[in-house]
């Protein structure tokens, strides 16, 4: 039996018929969390001394697009319309099956590295079948937990190199059957939606369909788009009873109470990601709505082609918005709060046991709860932003960063220790990094395309065809015997 006692922590356990230990141990057998206690004793075990340490569990990002940490950064001064043609329609076309594989490598460990053990892929690089086994087998090599959310997204529509959706469908059964055909593995099966009235309503219809039929989780870009229909959607697929506890709905900025209210009766999840949305004008944050109508929010890290693969950052950027929207109208009528409104413990909830729910992952990981698998980290070390630690909580939210997270566990298997990620060449990986950025880069040079390539009028010229596919969604929603007779729905992923 493989055995860990990770000794003498500051355990925060996430749980609350657990609490806090100021001092405590946590011991790991077979990959998952045998006990938690204030003092266990002595085991045959590979022992972790965690004295000066918090011990917590690993953090859980419900939606990356993981991919792009072979474009770093290249979006940092982007709109969102500029990343939709300069990342989904330049830059994904330009990306091979090996840059896939590498970008989903590299993207994974950057998670590992700062604290991040599980992740929501939204995978929709998925330019040939070669590229679908890239991605998963991406993930695989980075030893990550994540759920790997096949994206149907065609990059090149003039020219497609896959077929028609019908081949994209095809594609995903043959992952999931190649992949997925267990489900007490690492990496667990999930669809990615398609942008709603992005493309015909048939096909959305059928994306979720073959979701369905592999009880897959489904991720879904959500009301993000203002002045538009495109993302929208909520109201015509409640109409047709095809919301639901296993979906997530990742950003939500321009849903109205309405949609609010079918996404609380459907049981859905909502993803926020903070630094995208504030960047990129696609509006407030939704914590405030998420409060009202009793929702969990989660955090993501979104596009790394604009933001960091550290939560640490999200916790802060969200805790300091919702903070802010709280006190905005106090302020305006000329007072100051006299109390904080969300505390950094909260903050922390967003990215443990409210992400591993919204992953349909609650059962196994989130907390440090016994008889649930062992992902969880340890945060500490000699930085002086770790000295002097008053509130474990405040010290993670505001102060941490990937540089002070020390030892990494997931499935009870060692990824980091001592500060540094195990079994990586890290200067030969950053090394290929470099190389294959700098590939891709030039062959969307060779093609005469410019970054980030948004022409003029853009998103008005493709509104009409986006209300032209609206108008068949309420049509359909419109009848009766279009309304899908749905029970259970909750996922219980297929894993590999």
């Amino acid at each position: 039996m493989a055995r860990t006692l990770i000794r003498g922590g500051h355990v925060l356990t996430m749980d609350p018929a657990l609490g806090d230990l100021e001092t405590g141990d946590v011991l790991v057998e077979n990959g998952v969390i045998a006990a938690v206690a204030p003092s266990l004793p002595e085991v045959d075990a590979e022992v972790i001394d965690a004295r000066g340490s918090l011990v917590l569990p690993g953090l859980i990002d419900t939606h990356r697009h993981t991919w792009q940490s072979l474009a770093r950064g290249i979006c940092g001064d982007w709109t969102l319309g500029d990343y939709y043609f300069g990342i989904r329609l330049a830059i994904s076309p330009a990306f091979t099956a090996d840059d896939v594989r590498l970008g989903q490598r590299l993207g994974g460990l950057d998670a590992l590295n700062a604290g991040v053990t599980a992740l929501l892929d939204f995978s929709h690089c998925n330019n040939t079948p070669d590229h679908s086994d890239a991605a998963v087998l991406g993930l695989r090599e980075a030893g990550i937990r994540a759920a790997f959310c096949y994206g149907f997204f065609e990059s090149s529509p003039e020219a497609s190199r896959f077929g028609d959706h019908e081949a994209r469908l095809a594609d995903f059964h043959r992952i999931a059957d190649k992949y997925f055909p267990t489900s007490d593995g690492l990496l667990t099966l999930g669809v990615s939606l398609s942008e709603l009235f992005g493309l015909p309503f048939d096909r959305t219809l059928a994306e979720l369909a073959v979701a369905r039929e592999r009880r897959a989780l489904i991720v879904n870009h959500t009301g993000c788009v203002w002045g538009s229909v495109l993302t929208e959607g909520i109201p015509e697929l409640d109409a047709l009873g095809l919301l639901g506890p296993d979906m997530v709905h990742v950003h939500c900025n321009t849903l109205g109470a309405a949609e609010w209210d079918a996404l609380v009766r459907s049981g859905g999840k909502v993803s926020i990601s903070v630094e995208t949305e504030l960047n990129m004008g696609m509006g407030r944050p939704v914590f405030e709505r998420c409060h009202r109508h009793g929702l969990a929010p989660t955090l993501s890290a979104d596009v790394i082609s604009l933001n960091s693969g550290d939560l640490w950052h999200e916790m802060r950027f969200g805790l300091g918005f919702t903070r802010w929207e709280a006190t905005e109208a106090v302020n305006r009528a000329g007072a100051m709060p006299e109390r904080v409104t969300t505390l950094a413990k909260e903050a922390l909830t967003w990215t443990t046991v409210n992400a591993a729910d919204a992953l349909g992952l609650g059962h196994r990981i989130g907390s440090l709860t016994p008889g649930k698998r062992a992902d969880l980290q340890l945060v500490g070390g000699g930085a002086l932003e770790q000295h002097p630690r008053i509130d474990p909580y405040a010290t993670l939210v505001f102060q941490t960063t990937a540089a002070d997270v020390t030892t990494v566990l997931v499935d009870g298997r060692v990824v980091k220790r001592d500060g540094a990620l195990t079994g990586v060449d890290l200067p030969r990986l950053t090394a290929e990094a470099d190389t294959a950025a700098d590939a891709i880069l030039g062959r969307i040079r060779d093609a005469g395309r410019d970054l980030p390539g948004l022409p003029p009028g853009a998103f008005e010229a493709l509104e009409p065809i986006a209300r032209g596919v609206h108008a068949e969604a309420v049509q359909a929603a419109s009848q009766p015997s279009r309304r899908a007779i749905r029970q259970n729905v909750t996922p219980t992923p297929s894993t590999t």
